[in-house]
């Protein structure tokens, strides 16, 4: 076994705990320098939190173990290939690979489709089904004027 695998092997095994203490079938290893770092589990139901999928939680626990948000140099292993979400937040984290073992069509074959958030961020904002609209534009645009002027901000 090589060290990917003994990492996947561990990501897995966390989604089937989580399974058995009625957490959604998903676990997520981080690993810099061929340690663990952090390991995270969805707790959607069990903290009523939509955004506790288990990569994020894997991410919020990495960053804070690490003191920094850029986990560059680090590398994922999550049980199922990540929605829309823990995608984009793997993409801000900048972590440096992925591996995952299931799919998004296996997910969707178990109940968990995502497909419909990637056909909506495809759409224009008018045409998806989360009705919006753009209000005081003018006003929220000063906050990114203050920011591209500020001279000491934190790039990200």
């Amino acid at each position: 076994m090589n060290i990917n695998e003994k990492f996947m092997i561990k990501a897995i095994a966390l989604s089937k705990e989580n399974v058995q203490n009625n957490g959604g079938p998903f676990g997520a290893v981080i690993v810099k320098d061929g340690k663990i770092i952090a390991t995270g589990v969805n707790g959607v139901t069990r903290h009523n939190d939509p955004t506790a999928h288990a990569e994020v939680s894997a991410i919020r626990k990495a960053a804070k173990k690490l003191g920094t948000y850029d986990l560059e140099g680090c590398v994922i292993y999550t049980s199922c290939e990540p929605c829309p979400m823990c995608l984009g937040a793997i993409y801000w984290a900048h972590l440096d690979k992925m591996y995952y073992g299931n799919t998004k069509t296996d997910a969707k074959n178990i109940g968990f489709d995502d497909s419909f958030i990637y056909e909506e961020i495809d759409l224009k904002p008018a045409d998806r089904k989360l009705k919006s609209e753009q209000l005081l534009s003018n006003e929220a645009f000063k906050a990114f004027e203050d920011w591209k002027n500020k001279t000491d901000k934190i790039e990200y």
